[in-house]
């Protein structure tokens, strides 16, 4: 048990590119595993793992990565991230999930997607804790989301981090490839929504997202901006911005701690 509870973290990773060129958002992510206290352990909730029936938890003892994307530079496919895996974690997360009434398999078969691999490379470069990952039930909801963090929350005391990954502005088919800095006006709207909610810590209102300014355009699907919600279910309000930034005009990079 750690007497000053872990924070929960939600990373923005953006397009897989990341990997090779971090720039300010990979020194924003570098600093906060520096400053971290002692961790036991990771669990990842990412945008890129979605699954049929209920919450699962990847329990291989050596998970590996997954290269899952398509059309990028060959450098991309030769990363790595060798974490251990956890089945005894695994299996500790799946009992958290259950009491609160959740349900909740193991899956040993589930490597490392991107979306956990890319934001590790900097939060923990070693590569030397065990990480275990969370899907998103295809049928979710943000209470749903909410709840699964809260019943994770008591590993914040178990020093194991907590980490939600994904973005809160995520729009593929409206990227600018001439990469433009300057975000669309819409994605705007839509990201200062969603920090005035967090800000004032209504996870609430916040479950309402369909309804904000330019929802619609920065988020086509909900997998990118759905972790966010096991992040904010699992720490306090209101959160700490960790870094703000965008790439391609559709693809935020905003992140946040939760302490």
């Amino acid at each position: 048990m750690t007497a000053t509870p872990l924070p929960s973290v939600f990373l923005a990773h953006g397009s897989p590119m990341l990997a090779l060129e971090g720039e300010a958002w990979g020194e924003a992510v570098s600093a906060l595993g520096r400053r971290l206290p002692p961790l036991r352990a990771i669990l990842v909730c990412s945008a890129h793992w979605q699954a049929a029936g209920p919450f699962r938890l990847s329990s291989a003892a050596v998970p590996g990565v997954m290269h899952d994307f398509g059309g990028f530079p060959e450098a991309l496919y030769g990363l790595d991230y060798p974490a251990p895996g956890s089945p005894g974690l695994a299996d500790e997360a799946a009992g958290l999930l259950r009491e609160a009434g959740l349900e909740a398999v193991l899956d040993a078969q589930r490597p490392l997607d991107h979306g956990a691999w890319v934001p590790l490379r900097y939060l923990r470069p070693e590569a030397d804790l065990p990480v275990v990952q969370l899907s998103l039930p295809r049928t979710r909801t943000p209470g749903l989301l909410l709840a699964a963090g809260r019943a994770l929350a008591p590993f914040r005391h178990r020093g194991v981090l907590i980490l939600g990954s994904g973005g809160i502005v995520h729009n593929l088919g409206r990227l600018d490839w001439q990469g433009a800095a300057e975000p669309r006006p819409w994605a705007v709207a839509f990201q200062r929504w969603v920090h005035e909610r967090l800000a004032a810590g209504d996870g609430t209102a916040l479950a309402e997202w369909r309804q904000a300014p330019g929802a619609m355009e920065s988020v086509p699907t909900s997998e990118h901006l759905d972790p966010l919600f096991v992040a904010m279910g699992a720490g306090g309000t209101p959160p700490v911005l960790l870094f703000a930034g965008w790439q391609l005009g559709s693809l935020s990079l905003t992140s946040y701690e939760f302490p």
